[in-house]
């Protein structure tokens, strides 16, 4: 990441925001960081499909934490001159958790499922993801994954129910 640009969060703030954005460093991988991210994220997915969280409290939670990603995502990347780093990462995090919301059951084989069809929507981006993709926004960096985890939870409904 280039951080030539004077930034105009504090200090502290970017090295948290960072951290963050970046789901504790996962997004520094070399190699695939949105996979590498994606798969960081299933003990998370597993924590919280173990809780006694109601969809409703979950579907909250997973908005805040979106709406903070946003925030974070614009701060980070106005205060920088980036477009969707490769680095941020929490948008993969926060995809699978929305795709998670359509798992029957907490098995390696739904999880499995959640992986796959995550990654997929995630490459392929399915309109409306494609046309938040292109926003030159912290809103496009972390919606269009936000979309490829309601497409995901489409995919594990219809394997749950129809398969």
């Amino acid at each position: 990441m280039s951080e030539h640009n004077q930034s105009t969060i504090n200090p502290v703030l970017t090295r948290i925001y960072k951290v963050l954005l970046s789901f504790f460093g996962t997004g520094y991988a070399p190699k695939a960081p949105g996979t590498v991210g994606s798969i960081a994220s299933l003990p998370l997915v597993y924590f919280l499909e173990l809780s006694s969280l109601t969809l409703i409290a979950k579907l909250i939670i997973y908005g805040i934490l979106t709406l903070l990603a946003v925030y974070m995502a614009q701060s980070i990347q106005k205060a920088y001159g980036l477009k969707d780093p490769q680095w941020i990462v929490l948008d993969e995090v926060l995809g699978m958790l929305f795709g998670s919301l359509a798992m029957s059951s907490v098995s390696w084989q739904q999880l499995l499922i959640l992986l796959i069809a995550f990654r997929f929507f995630d490459i392929i981006k399915l309109w409306p993801a494609s046309y938040f993709d292109k926003l030159d926004h912290g809103a496009g960096t972390i919606l269009d994954d936000v979309i490829s985890g309601g497409f995901t939870a489409l995919v594990l409904l219809a394997v749950n129910n129809f398969i």
